[in-house]
């Protein structure tokens, strides 16, 4: 049985529904972002249990249609965001249309109605998350995370973070304190 999950956005994320899920006795087939598929059927009693292991951790079950698609875009756009050291050729409109197998526009109307934000708007704050993470928390310079980011170059990024938080990226960096690594 298929659950689909709002605000599963990383590999901790799927860690935290594996271990919630084994306590409570149930065997997923796979786990990915914002979608888990359990092997035995949930009944409605399962269903509330998974929701409370859930909630603790910030994680929700969607159980409507448009929400479900929303939360396939935002994977979508995490997974190219996250994984973009592959490079991807393809332009976000393009490549959410192919993963998601809809028209680009319907993508767009669903979310914007939903989210009262765009698919760009959203992209871009997500860009800019992962900016400010990777500035805080790795040894990459700002052209090392322009590249890994397909920023165009180093000053659309410096312009659009600038733009989104308000600061430089060098003023963020030097007024940031590293988060230590959990052993």
């Amino acid at each position: 049985m298929e659950i689909f999950i709002r605000n599963m956005v990383c590999s901790r994320c799927i860690m935290v529904v594996q271990i919630e899920l084994d306590g409570l006795g149930f065997h997923c087939k796979s786990i990915g972002l914002g979608k888990i598929d359990v092997v035995e059927e949930i009944s409605q009693t399962d269903l509330l249990q998974i929701k409370a292991a859930l909630l603790k951790w910030g994680l929700e079950i969607v159980d409507n249609k448009k929400h479900r698609l929303i939360e396939r875009i935002k994977s979508s756009v995490f997974e190219m965001i996250h994984h973009s050291d592959r490079q991807v050729k393809l332009n976000f409109s393009s490549y959410l249309s192919s993963t998601l197998g809809l028209d680009y526009t319907y993508l767009a109307n669903v979310f914007s109605e939903t989210e009262s934000m765009s698919i760009e708007q959203f992209i871009i704050l997500t860009r800019i998350e992962t900016v400010k993470d990777l500035i805080a928390n790795s040894e990459l310079n700002l052209t090392e995370i322009s590249w890994k980011l397909n920023y165009s170059s180093v000053a659309h990024l410096s312009t659009q973070f600038k733009k989104i938080t308000g600061v430089t990226p060098s003023f963020f960096k030097n007024n940031t304190q590293r988060v230590p690594e959990k052993v």
